[in-house]
């Protein structure tokens, strides 16, 4: 006999996906990129920092409300050809965000000289980015959420999980070079070279590399059903003790499953490895366990209510954040009295918090969590109007 599914509201969600976003908005906004804590650091390579396990939380909750939002389609409500068509739509959108928000301000600030506007703007595109952050939310969302509408039973996504996770371990060590997980030789920068030339990726690891290219999609849907199978626990569980121990357990599994698979496949999140899915969402069940404890259970919603407000706005805040570092930190620019040039953002970080706490670490994040204060505000302006911007 299967257990109802519930309805109950979880708070929590909303807490833990406005603290992660908020967590990408400070980790992206340093004061200086030279003076940042250690633990603010994403692992060189392999290993794992908190800041490492920003991005694996978002997407975990992603999977996580998609076990509330796909459930009138799944459970016969809805018709599942609009369920697809909501799916990719929003998918799309996302994915066009991210890649719009590479191009902005879209014809190019820095011009070479002996060229034309045209062969500068040429030139611009040329080396544009494809992938980003939002454009790995958008790939895993998609295909994570496929997987969903067409498995449907939970016992048969939980397998389409584990086939997933092994799926991009063969690969890697299948496909890969002498070493397999290196940063020149791995499959997945393979692929993106094939496919979009050393143009087109990130090259913040030295050389042609991207950490959101095509092959992590697919371990990064697997992030996206780990939170999916999280979220029909919570709704199997008749009381929310009850989700909460679940959720606890499982993330004590998940960690330990982690840790012992690294010692053959290396926990990393550039290549987002399997292990890495599993170590990081490991620590996202153990943290989504304890808000619900004291949120859902407790009551203590209102200490919570800044992030909340950042959860119900996530991607849009995400977004004006780095529209505004863009804007502010690229395009309004001036030269002083003395030669010294700066940017709006650079002249506000030497001027307030170098001048109080000098540069050093302490004044960059400073700074940081003053960039994450100004859209968590605006979110909360949002939240008392009960406006909420959907991507």
């Amino acid at each position: 006999m299967s257990t109802p599914l519930t309805k109950q509201r979880y708070v929590a969600l909303d807490v833990l996906r406005g603290m992660t976003v908020a967590g990408m908005i400070l980790v992206n906004n340093p004061g200086n990129w030279g003076q940042i804590y250690p633990p603010l650091r994403h692992a060189a390579w392999t290993g794992c920092t908190p800041t490492d396990l920003v991005f694996p939380f978002f997407l975990f909750v992603v999977g996580t409300a998609m076990a509330f939002s796909f459930s009138r389609f799944l459970e016969g409500e809805g018709s599942m050809k609009n369920a697809y068509a909501k799916l990719y739509k929003r998918a799309a959108l996302i994915f066009l965000t991210g890649l719009l928000l590479h191009a902005f301000p879209f014809i190019p600030t820095r011009k070479v000289a002996d060229l034309t506007f045209w062969e500068n703007v040429v030139r611009y595109y040329s080396n544009l980015r494809i992938f980003g952050v939002l454009q790995r939310i958008a790939m895993a969302y998609a295909l994570g959420g496929t997987l969903v509408l067409w498995l449907k039973k939970p016992k048969r996504i939980s397998w389409a999980f584990v086939a997933v996770l092994l799926l991009h371990w063969i690969l890697l060590y299948a496909f890969g070079g002498e070493d397999p997980y290196g940063r020149e030789t791995n499959f997945a920068r393979t692929v993106d070279l094939f496919l979009l030339g050393p143009n087109h990726v990130y090259k913040g690891y030295g050389l042609p590399f991207d950490p959101e290219g095509v092959l992590g999609m697919i371990s990064g849907a697997g992030t996206v059903l780990m939170g999916y199978m999280a979220g029909i626990r919570i709704r199997k569980s008749p009381e929310k003790i009850h989700a909460m121990g679940s959720l606890y357990t499982w993330g004590l599994v998940a960690l330990g499953v982690g840790m012992v698979w690294s010692i053959w496949l290396p926990i990393s999140k550039p290549l987002w490895t399997s292990s890495y899915v599993l170590y990081a969402g490991g620590w996202t069940l153990l943290m989504l366990a304890f808000f619900i404890y004291l949120i859902d259970i407790k009551g203590k919603e209102k200490w919570f209510l800044p992030f909340r407000a950042l959860g119900l706005n996530p991607l849009f805040a995400f977004v004006l954040a780095g529209l505004s570092s863009k804007i502010l930190g690229g395009l309004v620019r001036w030269t002083a009295a003395d030669g010294t040039k700066y940017s709006a953002l650079s002249w506000l970080y030497k001027n307030v918090f170098v001048a109080v706490f000098g540069n050093n670490p302490a004044g960059s994040l400073a700074y940081a969590i003053f960039y994450v204060a100004v859209f968590t505000l605006l979110a909360m302006l949002l939240y008392k109007k009960k406006i909420v911007i959907k991507l």
